[in-house]
């Protein structure tokens, strides 16, 4: 079948790699895809989040399913836009629909819903520009650190951790009155902050049965022992060493279970990933947040672990027969290291020449932001390559992908050099 994949990351190289390991792929759109996807698939020059230059696409190259890469296109309505076209009505979309999608589009939309369905979370209030005083009084009854979190979609940069009163207050108001994140903190969710060691279990769903995937950890912060800026993340580890098999029946019976079921009670419609950010605080796993996508960099982790044929699995979600497929996945660890363009998350160039992937031979390279020009791949974005590995365990796998990583370059590269540094 013709597929089109939607997005440019290092997850949809990830997807577009595992899925054209299927006999049922004859042909493999990206849009706008990257470097590294131009040299699998055939990349199209169109924003995901332009419905009618995807439909005309999809019309024109007869595609048969459409997978959803990023949360702007699910979170914009691109389910609802297929299901409620003529044309377009019997192609299967990959990803929730929009009112399935707040659950990442809005912060408190998803505290609402972990509530109502008695799933364990940090106890929360949300406020605007006219309760900032009440979130004030709120951030008094709290002890340090103060979570605040950006309602809206902010680029996986819109929540903060800050351990000063005074500096929480300011940054409220910086949010709620000065719009420091735009319109995404136009309401601003503040919430306990729970203190243990953070995870990220992936969920399959059809919105009937489910089917759990891998766990991975990221690391989100831009320097070593996780100090500095959030990032979209550096790097990530599968399997979480510490998510024992107690540990992760736990999060099934608690966690997941309840979110799929609350999908029914709620009438979501939902055929598509659930990204379940989670902590576990003493022996138990708390939800910090739900993405309604896969994670990036965990995709690159995930997606080698997954033996499984993923267009298969795709086609039974579609069909709500996601019961009657099982799963296989590699026992081996995979790990991922994120090599970044210099300064970022702050200010950066772009279009650096990138040399030396051709001489990696034991770690896959995912492309993240990059662009291919004059058959160069050159740097498009902060995060520009993933290097992923296979090891008998996550120690072996690293040091896998550091050595990758040394036959590569680009000018002022950057990259993590203590991923894994705390399991």
């Amino acid at each position: 079948m013709n597929i089109l994949l939607l997005g440019s990351g290092g997850r949809e190289h990830a997807l577009a790699w595992k899925m054209l390991q299927s006999d049922k792929c004859s042909q493999l759109f990206v849009a706008p895809g990257n470097a590294g996807t131009a040299q699998i698939a055939k990349n199209v020059a169109l924003n995901p989040n332009d419905f009618e230059a995807v439909k005309t696409l999809v019309l024109a190259e007869k595609i048969n399913m459409v997978v959803v890469g990023p949360e702007d296109p699910l979170v914009n309505g691109v389910y609802d836009f297929f299901k409620n076209d003529v044309e377009l009505a019997s192609i299967p979309v990959i990803g929730p629909s929009k009112y399935g999608a707040q659950l990442e589009g809005s912060k408190e939309f998803a505290k609402e819903f972990l509530v109502k369905h008695n799933i364990p979370t940090a106890r929360y209030e949300s406020f605007t520009a006219e309760t900032v005083e009440k979130g004030y009084a709120f951030l008094e009854t709290l002890n340090a650190p103060y979570v605040l979190k950006a309602d809206g979609l902010a680029a996986g940069k819109g929540v903060l951790i800050l351990n000063d009163l005074a500096e929480a207050k300011d940054e409220l108001k910086n949010m709620l009155v000065d719009a420091k994140f735009g319109s995404a903190s136009a309401k601003v969710v503040i919430e306990e902050f729970l203190d243990g060691i953070e995870l990220s279990c992936f969920v399959l769903t059809d919105g009937k049965s489910y089917k759990i995937l891998p766990t991975a950890k990221d690391y989100k912060r831009i320097g070593e022992g996780d100090t500095g800026l959030n990032t979209g993340g550096m790097g990530a580890v599968s399997p979480v060493p510490f998510a024992t098999p107690e540990f992760l029946a736990k999060i099934e019976e608690r966690i997941v279970k309840p979110t799929i079921s609350g999908f029914q009670k709620d009438n979501i419609d939902y055929k598509g990933f659930v990204f379940i950010g989670l902590i576990k605080v003493g022996d138990d796993p708390f939800v910090i947040e739900y993405n309604v996508r896969m994670g990036d960099p965990e995709t690159e982790v995930v997606m080698p672990r997954l033996k499984s044929d993923l267009v298969e699995i795709f086609e039974a979600m579609a069909k709500q027969e996601l019961d009657k497929i099982s799963i296989k996945i590699d026992e081996r660890a995979a790990t991922t290291i994120m090599m970044v363009s210099g300064g970022y998350p702050e200010d950066y160039e772009k279009g650096k020449v990138i040399t030396g992937i051709e001489n990696v031979t034991d770690s896959i390279v995912f492309h993240a932001g990059t662009k291919l020009e004059n058959d160069k791949v050159l740097t498009n974005g902060g995060r520009v390559l993933a290097i992923s590995s296979y090891g008998k365990d996550y120690k072996k796998a690293i040091q896998q992908s550091y050595e990758s990583i040394s036959k590569i370059d680009f000018e002022k590269m950057n990259y993590r050099k203590d991923i894994g540094f705390d399991l």
